[in-house]
């Protein structure tokens, strides 16, 4: 992790329907509500979201540059979009990021990311939003990197990037299939749907467009999380995925100084759900805090 360079990251809320969003190609006409960390050396990123009793739940990744780890934080918004509680509901020794929730079978569920930990784990909400128990059940052949699962032709579909070799992690986009959420799951094809760093990694839900499935991938051509290409393929070709290039999302004008990079977009019910990146050069307090580390490090 380079010290001289800082992301952070912000999420935000864009009142219209996901595909509204993807149909109109890029973010400029759209009006973005921000939530940004409210610590400096932190950032919010990874938004996902569900809307229950009229209440927007807004889970997201929750970074701190001292411990160096993500833990997931959840805000509820009222109609208005006012935010009125936020909490930390998971974290764990190991990072955690891309929080995806979803319903399914009469319960609430999430799938974060936490490929270090060496296993893809699925949560369970006991106490919407503020409670999870990890599912023992739930099993995936790998540590999943940003797993998306979609529900179609009575089957769940998983798309996910593989944690190895190193190089995969931004530019590798594979497919998994099961008759049961739980598993057990097998990949749909032995080679990747797509390898490619402008445009593999997923960065949010996948949805139908059209009769068209589209996924928001990431653009990591230029910078980690640069932009997000989304990808087209025929619903009815997911056993045997036939992807094309669809939109490439860029951050808008209107987000500045965010606007180093785009790396998710989630549907939320009638709003869209979106984060930007702010790249900070030669950060003295950063290098700081990196100095503190490591003569702690040092003298421990």
């Amino acid at each position: 992790m380079d010290m001289l360079l800082t992301d952070l990251w912000r999420i935000g809320i864009i009142q219209a329907p996901i595909q509204h969003v993807a149909g109109a190609g890029k973010l400029d006409a759209f009006a973005i509500k921000w939530i940004e960390a409210d610590r400096s050396l932190c950032f919010l990123a990874d938004p996902f979201g569900l809307w229950r009793n009229g209440y927007l739940y807004i889970f997201a990744e929750f970074y701190d540059y001292r411990t160096r780890r993500g833990d997931i934080a959840v805000f509820v918004l009222d109609a208005n979009l006012k935010v009125i509680e936020q909490r930390t509901v998971l974290s764990e020794q190991w990072h955690l990021s891309y929080p995806v929730v979803f319903e399914a079978d009469g319960e609430t569920w999430m799938l974060p990311e936490a490929y270090k930990s060496g296993q893809l784990s699925l949560y369970r909400a006991i106490d919407f939003p503020w409670q999870w128990e990890k599912v023992p059940e739930f099993s995936f052949p790998c540590a999943a990197i940003d797993a998306s699962p979609f529900f179609a032709e009575s089957s769940w579909w998983m798309f996910y990037t593989p944690p190895s070799p190193k190089e995969a992690r931004t530019r590798t986009l594979m497919l998994a299939r099961a008759n049961h959420l739980f598993g057990p799951w097998e990949n749909v094809t032995e080679q990747p749907l797509r390898q490619d760093k402008s445009g593999a990694r997923m960065g949010g839900t996948p949805f139908v467009q059209d009769g068209t499935l589209v996924l928001p991938t990431q653009d990591c051509s230029q910078t980690y999380g640069g932009a997000l290409r989304l990808l087209e393929m025929p619903l009815a070709s997911l056993p045997a995925p036939e992807l094309s290039l669809g939109a490439l999302l860029q951050a808008p004008a209107s987000a500045a100084p965010f606007t180093d990079g785009l790396h998710t977009l989630s549907c939320a019910g009638n709003v869209t759900l979106i984060d930007s990146k702010r790249t900070l050069r030669g950060s003295a307090h950063r290098v700081g805090v990196d100095l503190q580390r490591a003569y702690r490090q040092w003298r421990g």
